[in-house]
């Protein structure tokens, strides 16, 4: 896997609270839950996010640095932090104290981490796509970085960072147009479009310009489009929940690494066939099946994603 991805998004600290355990902090984010993801599954990433020169921080680059994740940004004063207060069945709902800036710099800054290089696929999602003064910049790097990378995009929204439902559609479809790939879940999809079927949200998506959309639904089947048009459903795998802390993240990279033979091709991408891609979702689900089973955004390591491909008997080594 030589391929070079790149991540923006934000870094932050995930307190974790609930009534049975102890609070506990996680280095966590979207965004950079998805980048360790992608290097524990082998690949070379560079991310874009910010996070303070604190005890908190000290904890998210100690993480990254354990996985090989490529810091792009400086460290600012003070690192995001995320509470998530779980319910009894261990499904999270978020309050945050963040702050997003990002250099104007920051296609130039990639190209620097990457000793010029350029990235064949960027990542972007959550938070860092929405808020203030950060996304704006984001957008152009992604208008910029288009010419040579495929993008993939998770908006995993979160209302309570903007609540006002038609910007948040409305920055949404533009990322949604300028992307390859998108991984939204069900949850993102009600709250942008309260008024009309998760399928039909699908479909106009699908339509905006990405080659294959998945929509995740917690513990429901997961539907997809892709080239065909044709909606397609694909089981979960089931599990026992320690919580869905990071779950969603760990299926978005694993997607990403099922696909990387079609990363930095756009054509190829929007050529996938029906079956490549529910091949594709079938991996996902296994990897976010082994996250919900552990506490915290603890993606699986490339060996133990195998093993569990293995007992399922499904064949990682490239699409149908």
């Amino acid at each position: 896997m030589s391929k070079q991805l790149g991540v923006i998004g934000e870094a932050l600290v995930d307190v974790v609270i609930s009534d049975t355990a102890e609070q506990r902090a996680f280095p966590g984010g979207s965004p950079l839950n998805v980048a360790v993801g992608l290097a524990k599954l082998g690949h070379d990433v560079f991310f874009a996010g910010r996070w303070g020169r604190d005890e908190f921080g000290d904890l998210i680059d100690q993480h990254v640095s354990t996985h090989g994740v490529k810091p792009v940004l400086e460290r600012v004063e003070t690192t995001s932090v995320a509470r998530a207060y779980l319910d009894p069945s261990g499904v999270a709902s978020y309050e945050f104290d963040l702050n997003w800036e990002v250099p104007e710099t920051l296609v130039a800054d990639f190209a620097t981490a990457t000793g010029g290089a350029e990235l064949d696929h960027v990542h972007v999602g959550s938070i860092g796509t929405v808020l203030a003064p950060g996304a704006a910049t984001v957008l152009r790097a992604l208008t910029a970085v288009r010419e040579h990378a495929t993008i993939s995009y998770d908006p995993n929204c979160r209302p309570t960072i903007l609540p006002d439902r038609q910007a948040y559609r409305q920055r949404a479809e533009q990322i949604v147009g300028l992307t390859d790939i998108v991984h939204a879940s069900d949850e993102d999809l009600t709250w942008l479009y309260p008024h009309r079927e998760i399928t039909d949200s699908l479909r106009d998506w699908a339509a905006r310009g990405p080659g294959l959309v998945i929509v995740t639904r917690g513990a429901r089947t997961i539907l997809g489009s892709c080239a065909d048009g044709e909606i397609f459903e694909m089981p979960i795998v089931p599990v026992q929940v320690a919580d869905t802390v990071g779950a969603g993240d760990s299926f978005t990279a694993a997607l990403l690494w099922a696909l990387h033979q079609v990363l930095g091709d756009r054509a190829g991408i929007h050529r996938l066939s029906t079956s490549a891609a529910q091949h594709a979702v079938r991996i996902a689900a296994h990897a976010s099946a082994i996250t919900s089973s552990r506490p915290g955004a603890n993606p699986p390591e490339t060996a133990e994603l195998l093993a569990a491909l293995q007992v399922a008997g499904i064949d990682p080594q490239g699409l149908p």
